[in-house]
This record gives structure tokens, sequence and C-alpha cells, in this order.
């Protein structure tokens, strides 16, 4: 069974930064695409980023050029470093890998608030 644990997230200023982790159980880092999502509150699940098991990331439009995508294979960890934060990045960060097999992201962690202040 996989499992995900986020940590990291925090209050923080806007304009300043935070790294959140995600940990995940057994090999499933090496092999899959994992990714991070976000939910602010009364709005749904958004993508933030992407990265392959090969490394190459995905970022959507608005934190391009702010957020940086990163993986630890060795330590099954992936990263998010979120710089310039602002007050429309609070929401909870979910960390979560992708199920080949079922062609689907299936593997998620409990969350991580992330609460910036203007």
């Amino acid at each position: 069974q996989v499992q995900l644990v986020e940590s990291g997230g925090g209050l923080v200023q806007a304009g300043g930064s935070l790294t959140l982790s995600c940990a995940a159980s057994g090999s499933i880092l090496s092999t899959s695409s994992m990714g991070w999502y976000r939910q602010a509150p009364g709005k749904g699940r958004e993508l933030v980023a992407t990265i392959s098991s090969g490394g190459s990331p995905y970022y959507v439009d608005s934190v391009k050029g702010r957020f940086t995508i990163s993986r630890d294979n060795a330590k099954n960890t992936m990263y998010l470093q979120m710089n310039s934060l602002k007050a429309e990045d609070t929401a909870v960060y979910y960390c979560s890998a992708y199920n080949v097999a079922a062609l689907r992201w299936d593997y998620w962690g409990q969350g991580t608030q992330v609460t910036v202040s203007s």
C-alpha cells in the first residue's frame, strides 16, 4: 500500500517562501510521476505542478517562475519550493502519485495547510 505524507506547511507573509515535502512509502516514487495539488476554501482541488519519474517538471501558469518541483528518488521524497507567495496561494496542498496501471492519480497524502497573509 502506498502512503504519502506531506510536511512543511505553515503561515507566511506575502512575498515569503515555504518548502513542502512529500515522503512516500515503498518504491512508488522512483517509477511514478508525482504531483502537487491544492484546494482553497470553497474551491475544487487544482493541479499545481507535476514531475515525471525522469525529473521533467510541469507547472500551471499561476505558479510558473515562483514554484519549483523536485524529487529525490533515493530518499523517496518530493519537494515543492514556493517563493514569492501570494495570498491566493493559500490552500491545503496535497501530494499525489500517478498509478500507471490504472492511468490515474490514485495515491494522495493527507494535505498540509499553507496560509499566506497579505
